[in-house]
């Protein structure tokens, strides 16, 4: 983040967008939501990972086939028609989708068939010089991506590591004759990662050129059936089967007695560090083109993470494990000065992490909605107790909206101790300005609020609810909603705690 440079934002995916094709996507309306923030005199828009989902994981956006390749179903398929890829015939048929909720399937379903009809249009029009510098440009990871994806089509969507041997082990000879079968497909989905890029280049320009920076979103784990597992299997802790020996998690604390089992493969340190962590420099260096700033999320797992045996049901009998985190860093400060990461540092955070982060520089993460305990007034989150280098959300894609949580979260006690500290009872209907205005005022650089609070949403309209597999990740807002009157309150806050930058006018 940029030192001495006040600003404020809004949290929100890409899917949460309206559109009438069944999610939000790259089109007209992610444009209007950068003139709302203009207009509104924000700094900052912040979104998800951009990773492919599926409906296999819930269509978690925090766990992914790729850690370098972007979700297709964001493709605006009215620029695909611009692009003259699709016909407006091809769009008008589409069905009617709901407006407020984004059901995946049914995305999957007809966008599979629309990028079919694209990628032949594609192929008649001829025009691949633009596509051969996107191949070229991203080689390192897009043909691997493809493959993996066609790869999995073609053996009934088992696991990798269960395809026959001589494919899980890439083998050349194999691997040659396997890719001649499946060419086309294995072209197609390097041209439509060709088309989101395209498409979000230009969206990401338009807000720059508005003086809004982009804040995205790196899970520091990847998904063992991943194109990035199957690749590299000797940068994680596998077993002789290519399968993990251990898998990541979170021991057992206030929250859970049998703590979080991830399942996610855990990082080989030993040969990524002896590999002059080439893997994560791509990695990082790939989101800082994707991105302005990025947040790392668990970020505690680059000092020390829990690694539990694959065959434990619960995350109970794990250890401990240090990560270089000092030598990580500098190697990817030596690459990249001033790296502009924010550090998810929520939950349970040693002093060792406290100490890299202030080694560092990186500014962590303080949530509003969870400060209202019974160590009131000396709890870190409370704004009073901010330092500058922060950044302050009233909560994030897995928080209640506070609404949601004053009204089914918190106790009397915790509503007492709010009240008391705005110095007033303040109205439910009112209640979301009063906490954004906390934050508005307070030292921190950075500010934050999913757009879920600046609408004054209740408990049905949040993103994520952890530890729910199923019904996730679905929540739109319709245009109309967002009002001249919001937009007015939002400025006039902005611009009463000084985060509006100067070039931005009401």
């Amino acid at each position: 983040m940029e030192k001495n440079n006040r600003g404020s934002g809004i949290l929100l995916h890409i899917s949460s967008l309206p559109s009438p094709f069944g999610i939000g996507d790259l089109g007209g309306r992610a444009y209007q939501f950068a003139d709302f923030l203009e207009r509104s005199g924000q700094s900052y828009w912040q979104v998800l990972p951009f990773n492919p989902t599926s409906s296999i994981n819930g269509d978690s956006p925090y766990s992914s086939a790729s850690a370098f390749a972007v979700n297709t179903i964001f493709i605006s398929l009215e620029l695909m028609a611009e692009a003259g890829w699709l016909t407006q015939r091809d769009i008008d048929g589409l069905p009617q989708f709901a407006q407020d909720s984004v059901d995946y399937q049914m995305v999957y379903d007809t966008r599979a068939l629309l990028f079919k009809r694209a990628y032949e249009k594609f192929k008649e029009k001829n025009d691949m010089s633009e596509y051969a510098v996107f191949c070229r440009t991203h080689a390192d990871w897009l043909e691997d991506f493809a493959e993996f994806t066609v790869f999995k089509s073609h053996f009934q969507e088992r696991v990798w590591s269960e395809w026959p041997r001589e494919i899980r082990d890439r083998d050349i000879a194999a691997m040659r004759h396997l890719k001649y079968q499946c060419h086309q497909e294995i072209e197609k989905e390097k041209f439509l990662q060709y088309v989101f890029f395209k498409q979000w280049f230009a969206l990401k320009d338009y807000c720059n050129q508005k003086g809004i920076r982009i804040i995205g979103d790196i899970p520091i784990y990847v998904t063992y059936d991943s194109a990035d597992v199957w690749t590299h299997p000797e940068l994680f802790k596998l077993n002789e089967h290519k399968k993990p020996a251990v898998v990541a998690g979170v021991p057992p604390d206030y929250f859970s007695k049998t703590g979080q089992l991830w399942g996610n493969p855990v990082y080989n340190w030993d040969v990524i560090r002896g590999q002059e962590y080439a893997w994560w420099v791509r990695r990082i260096e790939h989101n800082l083109k994707l991105f302005d700033v990025v947040r790392v999320d668990h970020f505690r797992g680059f000092v020390d993470y829990w690694e539990v045996p694959a065959h434990e049901k619960t995350a109970v009998h794990g250890t401990w494990h240090k990560a270089p985190a000092y030598d990580f860093f500098q190697n990817l400060l030596e690459r990249f000065p001033g790296l502009p990461i924010i550090a998810e540092d929520l939950g349970i955070i040693t002093d060792e992490v406290k100490e890299v982060m202030l080694h560092f520089g990186f500014p962590g993460m303080k949530i509003l909605l969870f400060a209202f305990g019974e160590d009131l007034p000396a709890h870190p989150y409370l704004p009073h107790n901010y330092i500058p280098n922060c950044v302050a959300y009233t909560g994030t894609h897995d928080n209640n909206t506070i609404k949601g949580w004053l009204k089914s979260e918190a106790q009397e006690e915790d509503k007492k101790r709010l009240f008391e500290y705005l110095g007033r009872k303040a109205p439910l209907s009112s209640l979301h300005w009063e906490l954004i205005r906390l934050l508005m005022s307070s030292v921190a650089d950075t500010v934050i609020f999913p757009l879920q609070d600046v609408l004054g949403k209740g408990e049905k309209d949040r993103m994520n609810i952890p530890g729910v597999g199923q019904g996730n990740w679905q929540w739109r807002f319709e245009q109309p909603e967002l009002t001249e009157k919001i937009r007015t309150t939002l400025f006039q806050m902005t611009r009463r705690y000084a985060r509006v930058e100067n070039n931005k006018h009401k």
